[in-house]
């Protein structure tokens, strides 16, 4: 430190001819625990935080014909995994803002971006994750966390509708009017559900009043919030988890979701004398929807990030990634897995997992992006719309 910046008696820095010398701390704590693992490296059991339903392990890994994650990570490790599931990000948000202690955890982009800034996440030690360099180029600089610093890409999908054939048409598409226009609905009011989500939920409201999803104009969410208040009374729940079940059991016609889980429970629903695809589809709607990202992470109250990163690469692996499309339905972000024959055939060309890299451009899926303190706005706008 002496020979490359002097300071005067008071502490502070000199001037050595316009050079700033100033250098940052030394990382302490959990980042410079994650900073020394190796590739392989474990540091005691692992502690997952993870959607519900996300990884398959155990008998469901088993009847969807997949690798067990859970269990072959262990034998891979030696360390046991702990698994707890959530199903919001602002739920898992508030467990680790509360000091709860995970070892990896599964945010949203737009998560990735609010937990970054707040200082809730570690810096990935890239080193110990090779298997990085599996994940295709799209999905390594996106604006959430350039360069993948905080986060690796887990899976990727889209929000859209879920429906039953007997009271929807999808030959010229499906528009959010089948859940935000009462005249559309007025056949099956009472069987409709939205997400318990209020970036999801009024990003639906939003797309269908023709606004971007990221919108930062009062009026535009005053305007969707209001939409949702209005359609609250036609629903039959906001709810986030087991809404797709809802739907194949018939407590519901119509659901906003996700694609992967639609698809998943129409599959689940299907036996060797019925297809359940018959009676059920899944649409991105004709006004656009959202794109997402979901990711993995080492929150800063991770007691092994050692383990978690080698989790994290493990998770990489072209097999893993692969089988990890076939078991939820939803798009792989890695390239080895797409290219190298681990995902299905029948998904990889299934546009209701894989949609047209149009979509994409065209303006017809949006990824969230992170708010800022707008976001504040967003979530008193919901929860007003909810009361």
């Amino acid at each position: 430190m002496a020979a490359c910046s002097s300071s005067d008696d008071d502490g502070g820095s000199t001037d050595t001819g316009g050079t700033d010398t100033t250098q940052a701390p030394a990382p302490d704590g959990v980042q410079a625990q994650a900073d020394a693992c190796a590739p392989g490296d474990t540091d005691g059991d692992l502690n997952l935080y993870n959607w519900t339903e996300y990884i398959p392990y155990g008998v469901i890994a088993e009847d969807a014909g997949v690798i067990d994650m859970l269990a072959g990570f262990e034998e891979a490790s030696g360390v046991k995994v702990v698994l707890t599931e959530y199903d919001s990000n602002e739920a898992m948000l508030a467990q680790i803002d509360a000091g709860v202690s995970y070892d990896v955890v599964v945010p949203s982009d737009y998560m990735v971006s609010i937990m970054k800034d707040a200082g809730l996440l570690v810096q990935l030690n890239q080193a110990a994750i090779p298997n990085g360099a599996n994940i295709d180029p799209a999905f390594t600089d996106l604006p959430y966390d350039p360069g993948n610093q905080y986060s690796m890409p887990y899976q990727w999908g889209t929000t859209g509708i879920g429906f039953s054939y007997d009271v929807i048409d999808d030959t010229d598409g499906v528009s959010w009017g089948v859940i935000f226009d009462p005249d559309s609905n007025a056949d099956y009011a009472g069987f409709i559900s939205l997400l318990d989500d209020e970036r999801e939920t009024m990003g639906a409201a939003l797309k269908y009043l023709g606004y971007s999803l990221n919108t930062k104009v009062e009026a535009e969410v005053d305007e969707a919030a209001q939409l949702i208040s209005d359609t609250k009374e036609r629903l039959a729940a906001f709810v986030s988890a087991g809404y797709y079940d809802l739907l194949v059991a018939g407590e519901t016609v119509v659901s906003q979701g996700w694609n992967g889980d639609f698809l998943a429970a129409y599959d689940g629903a299907s036996t060797d004398d019925y297809d359940a695809y018959e009676d059920y589809g899944y649409a991105i709607p004709i006004e656009g929807g959202a794109a997402w990202v979901d990711t993995m992470a080492i929150p800063i109250t991770a007691e092994h990030p050692c383990s978690a990163q080698a989790f994290v690469n493990y998770m990489l692996d072209a097999a893993v990634g692969g089988d990890l499309t076939n078991y939820n339905y939803y798009a792989s972000p890695n390239k080895a897995s797409n290219d190298g024959g681990y995902v299905w055939e029948d998904i990889l060309t299934w546009e209701a997992i894989y949609p047209p890299a149009s979509a994409l451009t065209d303006g017809t899926l949006e990824f969230f992006e992170d708010l800022g303190d707008f976001g504040v706005y967003y979530s008193d706008a919901y929860a007003q719309a909810k009361s």
